[in-house]
């Protein structure tokens, strides 16, 4: 459990007034009042658009921007000095407003033309960097910062518009029009429908990588009907799971989802109490370091890349492969990058290390260094013939040690071909990868025992308590104002996606039989409760897309295409409901109707889908043979797919001779079983032995960090350890206020100022406009060759 415990992992603690009265009663009403005087507000005062000050006064309070003077004195150390933020409660009560204005305008026209705008945007957007050589990402920050600034002068431009019309035009025509155009300021509601609403299409869809493979290498042409209702009914099966399921993963206090607070603090900060000086301190704080963390990003990013990861080790010894395996790590595949510094927060921020709480991160990196052992261990024991292949590599190999051609063992339609098979003989992994795909099976199984064992008794009273509508959150018991959606909406949106996924399999030609639809939409229903509730509690989200694979295979084996659609329904239908959960959650602390959340989700992912797909069907129809080239060109690429479709044949063709009892390799599938036990010993250590704090174990988590050093970018470990240990160690518990007016804070502004950077740079210098790229002259922190001087070919 990452957050301290009282009685029980649900158990508040009183740091907020009481909500023992039930909705409506005398008691709440008078207490509503009490907590709308302490901003100026009079509840019987209707909300006047036309008085500018008094809307700003009716804005809910900050909890970031309190001084110590100004908290509850249960927030209080005997000494009068704040107390750490410790458990579930402190972090949604001390760092997120309860307080809600139910009057606030939400489907305003400049909502909807801002979400629908920016959803067509990202859209369009995401879909196109899809198939080009260079990657762009749109992150929620990047959306959250550009949808206020349009916002804001959507009201700026329309007061002024509405201004020069007084002379020309009596009031009883001009208000009704000015007021249905630009009602209010732009306000919490509006930013955080636009967000939900324009996040459902920020990066392509699952599907499309399926119709683009399907189309590039399968030659089927699903029509656009077929294409629309496959999409819809991947996304919303895992909507309708993850609202099912509710109750357990978003209404109750232990459900924090970590990773969205920083979103939530910055809407606070854009909109709640702009007169309150300790609120303009934050800002002002918060617009420094977006800038100078977007200043500093040119030098990482394009003027000194070996700021990226600057190994001593390295730089000391420059001829040695094992220096460079062990301590370097600024490039793919490189090494493990130990104790190497990372100075670029566009690779340190995928580690969320400020606001991901410290009992998950330090779970995390002590996987990290039984992971280095393990890999290094297995490298020099020639475990799977390690030695045979690079240290580090994602690609399938010959025993020999060359790469594994895959065209030579399928048919025409990429199906197996046996005899071709028995030819060639069974491909094997880098060693790391074997390992890697180890933990994250063990990973899965442990899940499930880790939320039997620790989660099974709050998760079982939550339940309850949602059926009688006495859940003790604070911020649900304001949600209760709004019509709830009903559990039986939620139950027909999963029945309607089965119907259009039994459907679309069989006239898109899927090669998915009807009992593969059920396995696949059974998986996702079983897996959902296990694999949402980590990213609610713990802030980190379990992977399950390899172990859905696997069973793909196997219910229809040596079928790439089945493969990919069954993969579709089970795994990407688990991870849009953990995405929806999210949101909920965020509509949840901002106080966002349920109901308005479902729909502008929905809005976003039929008009994100639609776009999305008409967009790629364009590109493939009218560049389908630079997409076909490995190499492409500098405008287009079609590697997304080309990687897509080589891992659909690499588990639904291989999977079976790969991983069957007696293969090289199963002892993976089998530690899906093996991983079940994990979670029992600190459980036991844990009952006869507390003082240990075992509770604070993410089992899981260590599990699947064991290859966690096997692929991608090293270097940001050292850092991200550091990080963790001065943010959610050193200033939580030392310096409680600092951490709660600015941490939070500084992650949204570090995050919102680099992809800002990000974007800017991507089209005015590497390439994403014209293709053309611009290069920095070379100089000591830019070398000729690899920016680290750590780099040593692994065949040398």
């Amino acid at each position: 459990m990452p957050f301290k415990r009282q009685d029980s992992i649900h158990a508040p603690i009183d740091t907020t007034p009481s909500l023992k009265n039930s909705p409506g009663s005398k008691d709440d009403e008078e207490e509503e009042e009490h907590e709308l005087s302490g901003v100026g507000l009079d509840k019987k005062v209707p909300l006047e658009r036309n008085n500018d000050a008094h809307y700003h006064e009716r804005k809910a309070i900050d909890p970031s921007a309190l001084g110590v003077d100004e908290l509850d004195p249960a927030n209080l150390l005997s000494n009068g000095q704040e107390r750490p933020i410790e458990t579930a409660v402190d972090f949604s009560t001390r760092l997120i407003a309860t307080v809600d204005d139910v009057n606030m305008p939400i489907h305003t026209l400049r909502m909807y033309v801002l979400g629908l705008g920016l959803t067509s945007f990202a859209a369009v957007l995401g879909q196109i960097f899809y198939f080009r050589p260079s990657s762009l990402t749109v992150s929620s920050l990047f959306i959250v910062v550009i949808a206020d600034m349009l916002g804001r002068l959507w009201y700026m431009l329309f007061n002024a518009l509405e201004r020069l019309t007084q002379r020309f035009f009596p009031t009883e025509y001009r208000r009704p029009i000015w007021t249905f155009i630009n009602p209010c300021e732009f306000n919490l509601k509006e930013h955080t429908a636009t967000l939900i609403m324009s996040t459902t299409a920020f990066s392509s869809a699952q599907a499309i990588s399926v119709f683009a493979a399907d189309e590039l290498y399968y030659d089927l042409n699903p029509n656009y009907g077929i294409s629309i209702f496959t999409l819809i009914a991947s996304q919303f099966l895992g909507y309708g799971i993850a609202g099912l399921m509710r109750a357990v993963v978003v209404y109750p206090s232990y459900a924090v989802w970590p990773a969205t607070i920083p979103t939530v603090q910055l809407f606070q900060l854009l909109h709640n109490d702009k007169d309150i000086a300790g609120q303009r301190k934050r800002m002002k704080f918060f617009l420094l370091v977006a800038l100078g963390i977007f200043i500093w990003e040119w030098f990482p990013e394009f003027i000194a890349p070996t700021l990226t990861g600057v190994s001593i080790f390295c730089l000391a010894k420059r001829d040695s492969v094992w220096v460079t395996r062990i301590f370097g790590g600024s490039y793919p595949n490189e090494g493990m990058a130990l104790f190497s510094v990372c100075l670029d927060w566009a690779y340190l921020s995928g580690a969320s290390s400020l606001y991901t709480p410290l009992a998950t991160q330090m779970s995390l990196y002590a996987g990290v260094a039984v992971s280095a052992t393990l890999l290094l261990t297995a490298y020099a024991g020639n475990v799977w013939q390690a030695q045979n292949f690079p240290f580090m590599a994602q690609d399938l190999f010959y025993e020999n040690g060359s790469s594994y051609d895959q065209s030579l063992i399928l048919n025409a339609d990429y199906s197996l071909n046996r005899t071709l098979l028995e030819e060639q003989g069974l491909p094997w992994f880098a060693t790391s990868m074997a390992i890697y795909y180890l933990g994250l099976n063990l990973s899965i199984g442990a899940t499930i025992t880790h939320c039997l064992l620790w989660y099974w008794e709050p998760v079982k009273e939550a339940a309850t308590a949602f059926r009688s509508r006495s859940t003790d959150d604070a911020h649900y018991r304001k949600m209760l104002e709004y019509k709830e959606v009903p559990m039986w909406a939620y139950g027909a949106i999963v029945v309607s996606s089965f119907a259009m996924a039994m459907a679309t399999c069989y006239t898109g030609h899927s090669h998915l039989p009807w009992y593969g639809v059920i396995v696949a939409f059974i998986i996702a229903i079983v897996l959902f409760p296990f694999v949402s509730i980590f990213p609610a509690i713990t802030g980190w989200q379990v992977s399950i897309q390899t172990l859905v694979l696997m069973l793909g295979s196997a219910v229809v084996p040596g079928n790439a295409q089945a493969n990919m659609y069954f993969g579709l329904y089970g795994s990407n239908a688990a991870t849009q409901g953990i995405a929806f959960a999210s949101d909920l959650k965020i509509a949840q602390y901002t106080k966002l109707p349920p109901r308005t959340t479902l729909w502008v989700q929905s809005l976003g992912t039929v008009l994100g889908g639609i776009l999305q797909i008409v967009i790629s069907k364009q590109i493939i129809g009218s560049h389908r043979d630079i997409l076909l080239d490995p190499a492409g060109n500098n405008i287009w690429s079609g590697q997304n797919v080309q990687s897509f479709n080589s891992q659909a044949v690499t588990w639904g063709a291989l999977a079976k001779d790969m991983y069957s009892p007696g293969s090289t390799y199963d002892m993976i599938p089998l530690s899906v079983l093996v991983g079940f036990g994990v979670p029992i010993i600190p459980w036991i250590i844990h009952r006869y032995y507390p003082k240990l704090r075992m509770d604070l174990f993410i089992t899981p988590l260590f599990c699947y960090t064991l290859g966690y050093l096997a692929a991608g970018i090293n270097s940001t470990i050292f850092m991200s350890v550091v990080t963790a240990l001065l943010t959610q160690g050193y200033l939580r518990i030392y310096r409680p206020t600092w951490f709660r007016k600015y941490n939070y804070i500084m992650s949204a502004a570090l995050d919102a100022g680099m992809q800002v950077f990000v974007f800017i740079t991507t089209f005015a210098l590497f390439g994403a406009g014209n293709g053309t790229t611009v290069a920095m002259p070379n100089w000591a922190l830019n070398p000729v060759n690899y920016a680290d001087y750590c780099y040593l070919d692994d065949s040398s």
